[in-house]
């Protein structure tokens, strides 16, 4: 089993790199893991509609050079499929089941993913209709894959 977590940008702040750190080390318990950044492109505040696709398709060339191609692909969406954390936990194991054991969630940019990747995505996940710092999101997310490996372990933890 190996989940990787594929993301725009780097961490600075020293909180959210301790709490990334805290869940890897729970969640190395049930799958390896793997966190990989990306570099965001840089671009002006004010960008035309054509710039902000020109940005998404630079960080997805970046992103989609990093995914395997045997790797089941979860993207990080607004519009993707909201599912409660037993949801979650269901949709992992019944990939599991059906043999896939190799999980890239993908984290874009702030201007989002460009269709390339979502084109690549296998399953869209959104936690929220909000928007939330990508900083954040790491945390959320890296959090709910090791409840979800709680849940399907029958473990204490998910309440």
């Amino acid at each position: 089993m190996k989940i990787t977590i594929l993301t725009v940008g780097k961490l600075k702040e020293k909180y959210w790199k301790q709490a990334i750190a805290e869940y890897e080390k729970r969640l190395s318990a049930y799958s390896k893991i793997e966190i990989i950044e990306v570099p965001d492109e840089k671009a002006p505040e004010n960008m035309s509609d054509k710039e902000v696709e020109q940005v998404k398709e630079k960080e997805g060339q970046r992103l989609l050079a990093k995914v395997k191609q045997q790797s089941t692909v979860i993207t990080l969406e607004i519009k993707g499929n909201m599912l409660t954390s037993e949801g979650l936990a269901k949709e992992i194991e019944s990939r599991m089941t059906r043999g896939q054991s190799d999980f890239t969630f993908i984290i874009g940019g702030s201007n989002g993913l460009h269709k390339d990747v979502l084109d690549r995505s296998d399953y869209a996940l959104s936690f929220s209709k909000m928007t939330f710092p990508h900083q954040m999101m790491r945390v959320i997310l890296i959090e709910q894959v090791y409840r979800a490996f709680k849940i399907m372990r029958g473990e204490a933890y998910h309440k």
